[in-house]
C-alpha cells in the first residue's frame, strides 16, 4: 500500500500540468452543466443534486475526519443530508466492530444538522420518513439570520469534531456571511466545504437567471474570507484528484485554531 499511495500522490500532483486532461475535464463540466447532469442522481432514494465526483470526495473526507456533527446549509430534496447521515452510520458500525461490540444506533451521538430557508413540506415528510431520519435535525430559516446562527452554534457546542458544508444561496455576500458564521465551528483537521465555487469559472449564461455569476459567487467569497483567516487553506489535492468538481478552491481544510 505504501507504493500504491505514492503512485496515487504522484498522479494527483501531475494532474494540474496535464493540459489534455484539464481541457477534457473542463469540456465535460461545461457540457454537463448545460445538460443538468447533477440533477440525475440520488442517494438512498432521495435526489442529491451533486456531481458523483464530489460525492466520492465527501465520502473520503468523512471517513478521514470521522466527524460527530456535519452541518449543512441547503437541504432541497434532502439527498445530501441522507448521504451524510449514512456516512456517519458507517463510522458507527466500523467503530463498533473495532471495539468488538454490537452496534446500538440509539446511543449514537453523531448527527447531521441541515439549514434551509424553505424546507418544502413534501421534502420534510420524505426526509423524516427515511431510515436515516434519527440522525438528522433540520432548522428552517436563513442560514445567516442571527437567530438561526445562534441555534446552530448552541447545538454545535455539544460536539467536538465538526465538518461544514455550505450549499445554499450562492451569492458572494451570502456565502461570505455563512463562512463568517459557520467556518469557525470547523474542527482543526476537518473541512469547511464550499460548493458551487465553479460559478466563477463558467460563462455568465450558465448561471441562467440566478442572482450569482462570475465575480459574485462562492469562490469570490472564499477568496475574501481567506484573506483574513489563515487558519484555513485550500486543499488543492482534492480538486486535482477529482478533475471534475463543482467546488474548485472550495475544499477548505482547517490547519490551526
Amino acid at each position: 500500500m505504501t507504493d500504491f499511495s505514492r503512485e496515487v500522490a504522484e498522479r494527483i500532483a501531475a494532474a494540474p500540468g496535464n493540459k489534455e486532461l484539464q481541457d477534457a475535464a473542463r469540456g465535460f463540466l461545461l457540457s454537463t452543466i448545460k445538460a443538468g447532469y447533477s440533477y440525475n442522481f440520488a442517494w438512498q432514494g432521495r435526489p442529491i443534486i451533486q456531481y458523483p465526483q464530489d460525492m466520492v470526495a465527501m465520502q473520503e473526507l468523512v471517513w478521514s475526519v470521522k466527524p460527530d456533527l456535519i452541518i449543512e446549509t441547503g437541504i432541497a430534496h434532502g439527498g445530501s443530508l441522507i448521504f451524510s447521515a449514512s456516512m456517519l452510520a458507517m463510522l458507527d458500525v466500523n467503530e463498533a466492530i473495532e471495539r468488538g461490540e454490537k452496534l446500538d444506533p440509539a446511543v449514537s451521538k453523531r448527527k447531521v444538522l441541515g439549514i434551509d430557508i424553505d424546507i418544502r413540506e413534501h421534502n420534510r415528510v420524505a426526509i423524516e420518513a427515511h431510515p436515516m431520519a434519527s440522525r438528522i435535525q433540520m432548522i428552517q430559516g436563513s442560514s445567516i439570520a442571527p437567530d438561526v446562527v445562534a441555534q446552530v452554534r448552541a447545538i454545535a457546542a455539544g460536539y467536538s469534531k465538526i465538518l461544514i458544508c455550505l450549499d445554499s444561496n450562492h451569492t458572494h455576500d451570502h456565502v461570505l456571511g455563512e463562512l463568517e458564521a459557520y467556518a469557525p465551528l470547523t474542527s482543526v483537521g476537518s473541512y469547511c466545504v464550499v460548493f458551487d465555487t465553479v460559478v466563477e469559472d463558467m460563462p455568465q449564461e450558465l448561471s441562467f437567471d440566478r442572482p450569482w455569476g462570475p465575480g459574485n459567487n462562492p469562490k469570490t467569497a472564499v477568496w475574501k474570507y481567506l484573506e483574513t483567516h489563515k487558519e484555513f487553506e485550500i486543499d488543492r489535492a482534492v480538486q486535482d484528484k477529482l478533475l471534475v468538481t463543482v467546488a474548485p478552491h472550495g475544499y477548505l481544510k482547517r490547519r490551526s485554531v
